[in-house]
């Protein structure tokens, strides 16, 4: 029988590296970059957005920018003040903002956008693992059309999963409408006109 392990001697702590870096964000120290979000301000740090986003290397990092010393000032379009604060939050503590739940099912989306703009495929990931959570009759065409759009296929594949089951199927299409779904969701139709087709309800 072996000898029984004695305790280590030194503990190691989890890694604190996101609480250093979300307390830069938090106090702007040392921040050489501010943008613009529908006329609110967001100080950052270069090198930090360098290192999370491609985009924003060459963007922060271009023959444009001015010099090392210089701060850049950035205007951010087509894109809300709390998703920009989100996607900041999210690079310097990889980690999301806790949202609730109706917040999260707005956000979400607009942050897997951000995502594949500023090509952050683990940011992507994580909101589309998200997102699944919201797959539900109300939501599960729209997300099925978003997720085509943004080639989310894991979600796409929790909508079908949901629409495997024929009576639920069933609802929705006759909730939803064959026309509606062709005119709203063009992109869409065929694969739940296909599963209706091929799952019909016994009478």
């Amino acid at each position: 029988m072996p000898p029984p392990q004695s305790p280590p001697t030194v503990v190691v702590p989890p890694s604190d590296l996101h609480r250093h870096l979300g307390g830069l964000l938090a106090t702007g120290e040392g921040a050489d970059v501010t943008f613009e979000v529908e006329g609110k301000t967001f100080a950052a740090h270069r090198w930090v957005l360098a290192a999370r986003s491609p985009v924003f290397r060459v963007a922060l990092f271009g023959a444009t920018t001015g010099g090392a010393d210089d701060v850049v000032r950035v205007n951010i379009d087509a894109m809300k003040v709390q998703d920009f604060e989100a996607l900041l939050h999210y690079m310097y503590t990889d980690s999301l903002p806790e949202m609730k739940g109706g917040e999260a099912a707005a956000m979400l989306p607009d942050l897997v956008a951000a995502a594949n703009r500023y090509k952050m495929e683990r940011l992507r990931l994580v909101c589309e693992h998200k997102l699944c959570e919201y797959v539900n009759g109300r939501t599960v065409v729209a997300m099925l059309a978003f997720a085509g759009e943004h080639q989310c296929n894991g979600l796409k594949e929790k909508c079908l999963r949901f629409l495997d089951d024929p009576v639920k199927l069933r609802e929705i299409v006759q909730a939803e409408g064959v026309e509606n779904l062709s005119k709203s969701y063009p992109s869409i139709l065929k694969d739940v006109i296909a599963k209706f087709v091929a799952t019909p309800v016994d009478s």
